[in-house]
């Protein structure tokens, strides 16, 4: 029995009733009648109502332990309880000796439920607050330069055939990189919310990834930067949507080519993992600091050296290959280390 049991408490608050009573009735009679307790009626009144107030003590310590403090107890304990449990299962507890136990127990165990989800709403809520401070940094720059370039049209530029058609040309690439920016955040919610249908096929990974290569290779050169794909014949045979895997491997070669150092080199290795292929895009650019690595796959968030250094890209890209991954059942991952370079990298199963 744990001291804080009500018939513990009950019991021991009864004794120290009656231990008074009996000490009390002794020094009052003596007080009356030094030699009144050596006869018989005395004591068997004392011993009579001794324990008859015991009874009465240990009956009202209990009553009133039940009545105004553990029915309390049981009603935090079953508000607590509801929250955790689905309706129709919630059963208030009888008091017994491991009431406070439970009590006790399902209380810091919401306690800390709770502690994690207010962190949790906090994270989200300091994630809203960027996100929507990077969507509108994404969007302002195209604005600005689309109305700065109209207003010098309508200023008398649109007269002026120097300027005119070159100026409706940078317009025009303001609008459609606003365009991508607004396809991009489509294409996330359509994954987040499962409702783009993947078209799930067999096809050779290392054949696409060579045709990503050819596609990018001028980018790549125009940084000076070697794109190393491996030379084996041996076609790696997965499963997946190959149109949305080979956005995934457009969007991180493109992202190590961005990243990397100029006159570097990106590899791309494939690891065969029993059920699964690994595929991963190694570059030897800047790196990633390790307290911003966990939150490179989220939208629009560029770790502050790279936005500082490279303003070009939207954020979206790694937040796009997650959700691919994700809907295909799988995972992307990253490592890197600063001025060394970094990793990225996906699963499919193998077939």
């Amino acid at each position: 029995m744990k001291y804080y049991e009500p018939r513990l408490i009950s019991l021991t608050n009864a004794i120290v009733v009656t231990a008074i009573y009996i000490i009390l009735f002794i020094i009052g009679a003596l007080i009356i009648s030094p030699d009144v307790l050596h006869h018989l009626y005395p004591m068997v009144y004392l011993v009579l109502s001794a324990s008859l107030l015991f009874i009465i003590s240990f009956l009202v310590f209990r009553f009133t332990l039940e009545r105004f403090i553990y029915s309390k107890i049981r009603l935090i304990y079953k508000s607590i309880h509801s929250i955790k449990t689905k309706k129709g299962e919630v059963k208030t507890p009888r008091i017994d000796t491991n009431f406070l136990d439970v009590v006790s127990n399902e209380v810091e165990q919401w306690q800390q439920e709770k502690s994690i989800e207010i962190k949790q709403l906090r994270q989200l809520e300091q994630y809203r607050r960027e996100f929507i401070g990077n969507v509108s940094h994404e969007l302002k720059t195209p604005l600005f330069n689309i109305q700065g370039y109209v207003l010098t049209l309508l200023d008398g530029g649109l007269e002026d055939a120097t300027i005119n058609k070159e100026y409706l040309k940078r317009t025009e690439k303001s609008i459609e990189r606003l365009i991508r920016i607004v396809e991009d955040l489509d294409e996330i919610a359509q994954l987040e919310s499962g409702q783009m249908q993947l078209n799930i096929t067999r096809f050779d990974i290392l054949a696409l990834t060579r045709e990503v290569i050819e596609l990018l290779e001028m980018k790549a050169r125009k940084k000076k930067i070697r794109l190393v794909c491996p030379m084996q014949e041996k076609p790696l045979f997965v499963e997946g949507d190959q149109e949305k895997i080979r956005q995934v491997l457009t969007n991180l070669l493109e992202n190590s080519i961005r990243y990397g150092n100029e006159k570097g080199r990106t590899k791309i290795s494939f690891f065969d993992m029993d059920e699964h292929i690994l595929t991963e895009i190694t570059d030897n650019g800047i790196g990633i600091e390790p307290e911003e690595l966990p939150r490179v796959f989220e939208r629009f968030y560029r770790a502050p050296r790279g936005r500082a250094s490279f303003s070009k890209g939207k954020g979206l890209g790694l937040a796009i290959v997650k959700h691919i991954m994700e809907a295909h059942g799988q995972t992307a991952n990253a490592r890197s280390a600063t001025g060394v370079g970094t990793t990225f990298g996906f699963t499919l199963k193998k077939v």
